[in-house]
């Protein structure tokens, strides 16, 4: 008899409709189906729809985020009838429609391979909390292939052997002194460093302009390769908690599904250099979460190097913007290198230090 019920709703059409976020007895509704599927709404999601029946009861859910797939159940009630299917598709389809062709979902362990039979492949799983996948098979290691090319083309000498091989990520919003000085030890302390610069276009200093001002901060450093993190180390897809506010366990949720380690194993990086973090809660969590996963034997050791400081204060990214947002250029002018300030007096980066100026938020969460 369930199987005929099943039958003749799956004869049923099913209508698909966005869930605003002012929507609330909508999303009262998604909030209650994904509590009885056992998964916690993202709260950074900016597209939401739900699957109905013809009685308007809500039979799935899915969202996105920036170029990501999100929060997506199907009630058990309704589970059998191909509904995930028609989910994935909506949403791929209107991703593609805004240009986001490279996609990304996190789901539970258990769903996995639900999404790898709808043309999802794994990157990364944290056991027991989440998985992370793309929708291109060669996607990740492409991306390998990608730096170890841009090492060998890269041009840096490595110092004397018998030292490690090290990395750095960093957003450097904008490159300051403390950066330069991070770098300094890290390079001093390896044989060659990686040095990620955020790529995700999400901080107040365009990407464009952060890469450049860290390719010139860097400049008397020989034996360091810089790269782009694209879409795989801190970005909206991966870990978009750095850039918006959300809960510890969702911060952490994200930083222990960080993808460092493959990375790592690929460009033969034992340590990671991480600055001590005294201002922004999310990247002190993310920095814990590294911490305690090295410690458990997994991946790179970690290395903190304390913050720099000058006349009494700590050299911070955030006091940089809360000082050019202030109108106070010329006192940025002894926490970041000659080239970074060169840049924020000069007329190119009036946009940028309108936008800085404009903003009700300069510092990091």
């Amino acid at each position: 008899r369930q199987n005929e019920r099943r039958r003749l709703r799956a004869m049923s059409e099913y209508r698909i409709s966005e869930i605003l976020p002012t929507d609330r007895r909508g999303m009262d509704q998604v909030n209650s189906l994904l509590e009885k599927e056992g998964i916690r709404r993202d709260k950074n999601l900016d597209y939401t729809v739900g699957l109905y029946d013809e009685n308007y009861r809500l039979a799935a859910t899915g969202s996105c985020f920036g170029n990501t797939l999100r929060c997506m159940a199907v009630d058990s009630d309704f589970q059998g009838e191909g509904l995930l299917g028609q989910l994935i598709s909506h949403l791929t389809e209107y991703q593609y429609g805004r240009g986001n062709f490279h996609l990304f979902l996190y789901t539970k362990c258990s769903k996995a391979m639900f999404f790898k039979d709808l043309g999802f492949y794994e990157i990364a799983r944290s056991d027991g909390e989440a998985v992370f996948m793309e929708n291109k098979k060669s996607g990740f290691a492409d991306y390998l292939k990608r730096l170890v090319q841009e090492t060998d083309e890269s041009g840096a000498v490595p110092s004397r052997s018998g030292l490690p091989v090290g990395a750095v990520v960093m957003n450097a919003n904008p490159f300051t002194l403390g950066h330069q000085y991070l770098l300094e030890k890290a390079a001093s302390a390896c044989s060659l460093l990686h040095l990620f610069v955020v790529s995700e276009d999400a901080s107040l200093v365009p990407f464009p302009v952060r890469f450049q001002l860290v390719k010139q901060g860097i400049s008397h450093l020989s034996n360091v390769v810089l790269h782009k993190t694209g879409s795989y180390l801190i970005s909206n897809a991966t870990f978009p908690s750095y850039f918006l506010k959300d809960e510890d366990s969702a911060i952490c949720s994200h930083a222990r599904l960080d993808v460092f380690q493959s990375i790592a194993k690929a460009l033969s990086v034992s340590v990671r250099f991480v600055g001590e973090e005294p201002f922004s809660q999310v990247t002190g969590l993310y920095n814990q979460v590294m911490i305690s996963e090295a410690e458990a034997g997994g991946g790179p050791s970690v290395t903190v190097i304390p913050r720099l400081e000058q006349e009494g204060h700590t050299v911070s990214a955030s006091l940089v913007r809360s000082l050019i947002h202030d109108g106070r250029l010329e006192e940025i002018r002894s926490l970041v290198p000659e080239t970074t300030y060169r840049y924020f007096t000069s007329e190119e980066a009036a946009p940028v230090v309108q936008a800085i100026q404009d903003s009700p938020q300069v510092i990091h969460y």
